[in-house]
């Protein structure tokens, strides 16, 4: 059972190839606290995370990169 979810992303603005400025990279950090005696993997973390950004509806509506760094 996920107790809590804290994300501390931070995004690079920078020009782009067209030389307008945008959001050009966002990384997200999140931290998960877990209950229970059963923790999860960092691999299980990291196929938990994969998984739910193919299924964000903002990372397949932008261009920006996004990086996940999982907090442990």
């Amino acid at each position: 059972m996920i107790d809590s979810y804290v994300d501390n992303a931070v995004g690079i603005m920078e020009k782009d190839s067209d030389g307008k400025v945008s959001m050009t990279k966002v990384i997200l950090k999140p931290h998960v606290k877990f209950s229970g005696d059963k923790q999860p993997t960092m691999e299980q973390l990291e196929k938990m995370h994969h998984q739910a950004h193919e299924q964000c509806f903002i990372a397949n509506s932008v261009k920006t990169e996004i990086v996940t760094e999982i907090m442990v």
